[in-house]
């Protein structure tokens, strides 16, 4: 699944005329690098989340025949779901069982897909987190085995998780890169959710039930180029 049914705030005035996901890096739409890692690394067939522009959306995928693979959509426009949300209104299309890959369209990096997506289904996870050690103001916390056990906020201070008693201090703080893997299986947790719902907090709801794992494998290079100043430095990914 593609998550691109954001409104792209960061790069106004860009995409006050068009959606964030067609907005192009290194000579291509952001939607299309996407498309076009996924499917080099064996995926073929994709879900869209679609709000922003909707119809931009469909229609550069409609005119690039699909880009040869299965692509459907998932409709938002009438209401935007954020990341969780979007993720379990989509839940008609993972209908084999089989674990499914989330990307978030404004994401660049070296990940092997392939490779992260074989670590998954040996581990035999809920859900496994592609996370990295780059410097952010708020972090996921993972105990020694990597398991997700809360949240801080380092400018608010903010914590967030369903232990009594956690204290932050003890726990490695990775930076979740946008990019997961999740079994059909988790959307049983998500039923009691409101429509609309961060898929942070979702695993931090479910953290002190089920293990969520945190992958950081060596040498990740990886940038959010939905934000400003972010589109030039991009460049370097636009053949990621």
């Amino acid at each position: 699944m593609i998550l691109a049914a954001g409104l792209g705030t960061r790069l106004k005035p860009l995409t006050d005329t068009m959606p964030k996901a067609l907005v192009p890096v290194g000579g291509k739409p952001l939607l299309q690098h996407s498309v076009e890692k996924l499917i080099l690394s064996g995926f073929d067939e994709i879900i869209i989340n679609v709000h922003h522009f909707a119809e931009q959306i469909i229609k550069f995928v409609e005119q690039n025949n699909h880009f040869g693979i299965r692509i459907e959509f998932s409709d938002e426009r009438e209401k935007l779901l954020d990341t969780g949300g979007g993720v379990r209104k989509a839940s008609w299309f993972f209908d084999d069982d089989k674990p499914f890959l989330v990307h978030n369209v404004d994401i660049l990096s070296n990940i092997n897909l392939k490779e992260f997506y074989t670590f998954h289904l040996k581990n035999h996870l809920p859900a496994t987190l592609l996370c990295s050690n780059r410097r952010t103001a708020r972090y996921l916390l993972f105990d020694g085995g990597n398991h997700l056990k809360g949240w801080i906020n380092e400018k608010t201070g903010e914590v967030k998780s369903p232990f009594p008693d956690f204290n932050p201090k003890v726990y490695q703080k990775l930076a979740f890169s946008g990019i997961h893997i999740l079994q059909p299986s988790v959307f049983h947790y998500m039923e009691n959710f409101p429509d609309k719902f961060s898929i942070i907090d979702f695993y931090l709801s479910i953290c002190d039930k089920v293990q969520l794992f945190g992958y950081t494998p060596r040498d990740l290079q990886i940038m959010d180029v939905g934000k400003p100043g972010s589109l030039q430095e991009g460049q370097i990914f636009f053949n990621f």
